[in-house]
């Protein structure tokens, strides 16, 4: 559970003060645009009122109100399954990482009425219009993470787990 805490609280943490630095320290929410690495990294302003992509972005208190209670459950969901199922550090830590980036944008909600997104990649002559913010990479990270090293025998990694004892038969080897 420690490993679960101290992942959830970098990645929320680290999200908030990204978030402060390019929105506000950097006046991202003012000037719009910051070319980084252009076409591959770039900064661009964006409120998603929805989920990802904007989808379901109504924009309504209503509407904000469903995701951030939807966010909650799904992240009270991920710690009570990740404390029976995810023994392993790696599992741990990414139901942390999840769980840590989904507060995160409820914490934008609650403050904003919005999530801010500032990451824009673009690569190969494809322009890529939407943005996203470390939060949404923590959340994603970790959900792979968790399909990848916790499997549905409890054991917490994928194969690599103790093997459950055979039940007894009450027959004698013969």
């Amino acid at each position: 559970m420690r490993m679960m805490f101290w992942a959830g609280f970098a990645a929320f943490s680290i999200d908030q003060i990204s978030k402060y630095v390019v929105i506000h320290m950097m006046e991202l929410s003012r000037i719009r645009s910051i070319d980084v690495l252009p076409p591959v990294i770039n900064f661009r302003y964006g409120e998603n009122r929805g989920i990802n992509f904007g989808l379901f972005g109504g924009g309504s208190d209503a509407s904000r109100a469903i995701l951030i209670a939807l966010a909650l459950v799904i992240c009270i969901a991920v710690v009570m399954w990740a404390r029976k199922n995810a023994h392993t550090r790696i599992a741990q830590m990414s139901a942390g990482l999840l769980v840590g980036g989904a507060l995160a944008n409820v914490i934008d909600r609650l403050i904003y009425g919005y999530v801010l997104d500032f990451i824009n990649m673009s690569c190969c002559r494809i322009n890529n219009p939407f943005v996203f913010n470390l939060a949404d990479v923590f959340i994603f990270a970790g959900a792979l993470g968790l399909i990848f090293f916790t499997d549905s025998d409890g054991t917490g990694a994928k194969g690599g787990g103790k093997k459950k004892p055979r039940k007894a038969t009450g027959k004698k080897a013969g």
